[in-house]
């Protein structure tokens, strides 16, 4: 097995803590909002958006569990190929973890900091510079998805595609 037992272990207590967090404060935020009309604001930061960002983040956490589930479970029962295909997806960084805090209203809550800076500890674990990404959402000061120019935004993503480096 590429990672032993504990390490696996480890790796699981983390995601699922991180998970049990934003889960709290979606489960806040929807308590919060009960009554109320729906937030039908689609701009950065509001709270429909905070909401969205918060079910991605929750999404891609408990995939990254299901695949560390997956992994081991291939891996314990001897079946090498469906347990190497399950690590590789295991090892990428967890989908729309931190990039669903762009949507997400400004300051952060405190339940999203503590699950990030514990995320942060996974940093080795998952490929290329997930730190650094988290180290980024953690000091972004606004919210930036979705953008209120949608042409501006195409352009920079273009742009950003088009540098010499970038696949």
């Amino acid at each position: 097995m590429d990672h032993d037992v504990d390490k696996l272990r480890d790796v699981a207590t983390v995601l699922n803590e991180a998970l049990a967090l934003l889960k709290a404060e979606e489960h806040r935020l929807a308590e919060h909002q009960a009554g109320r009309e729906r937030d039908h604001d689609d701009r950065a930061g509001s709270a429909g958006q905070t909401v969205i960002g918060l079910g991605e983040m929750t999404c891609g956490l408990r995939e990254k569990l299901d695949a560390l589930a997956l992994y081991a479970g291939f891996a314990a029962l001897g079946l090498e190929k469906r347990a190497e295909a399950e690590r590789r997806r295991l090892r990428s960084e967890p989908r729309y973890v931190p990039s669903g805090t762009n949507r997400m209203a400004r300051p952060l809550s405190e339940s999203t900091v503590q699950a990030l800076q514990l995320l942060r500890q996974l940093d080795t674990f998952f490929e290329g510079g997930f730190a650094a990404r988290i180290d980024e959402a953690l000091a972004a000061p606004r919210a930036t998805y979705p953008p209120a120019d949608w042409e501006a935004y195409r352009r920079e993503v273009r742009s950003e595609m088009e540098k010499p480096g970038v696949a």
